[in-house]
């Protein structure tokens, strides 16, 4: 596993979200299988997912969607130009707590590559607050989505 840590300049560089939309703080660790990340943003009464003056514990998924685009990003730079992955599923996602916001520590962000190919790619997640779990689930990304599309017979 490689442990150079990467901060959030580095990330934004990598990953089509900038500004407060921009969640992760750091690369903590990642290997070809995982990456671990941090963020603080859950604390920050100007972030934009916020609603009601609250972040829902379900925001959490964007913060693990965020790791897992990380992730395309560093597999991808040891192969090829990264690609632009949308996130096409979420799956027996478990919430253990109403919302992140008050979580006083910084999140830990762990996605891992459970299966996928060139265009495919199952994730498990988990965001944990210290050593509680605040959410677990599994999600889908599809890295280049014109490839998914049919052309018509000419």
């Amino acid at each position: 596993m490689t442990r150079d840590t990467m901060d959030k300049a580095w990330i934004a560089e990598r990953i089509p979200h900038q500004g407060d939309m921009c969640l992760l703080d750091a690369v903590d660790g990642w290997s070809p299988d995982h990456i671990d990340c941090r963020a603080t943003s859950h604390t920050d009464p100007k972030n934009p997912l916020r609603a009601a003056g609250r972040l829902g514990a379900a925001n959490g998924i964007e913060y693990a969607a965020q790791a897992m685009a990380v992730h395309g990003a560093l597999v991808a730079e040891a192969q090829a130009a990264p690609r632009q992955g949308y996130l096409t599923s979420v799956r027996s996602v478990t919430l253990h707590t109403d919302r992140l916001d008050d979580v006083g520590c910084p999140l830990s962000v762990r996605a891992e590559r459970l299966s996928g190919d060139a265009n495919n790619v199952l994730y498990r997640f988990s965001v944990y607050g210290g050593e509680r779990c605040l959410l677990e689930g599994r999600a889908s990304v599809v890295l280049d989505a014109q490839a998914l599309v049919t052309k018509d017979p000419e």
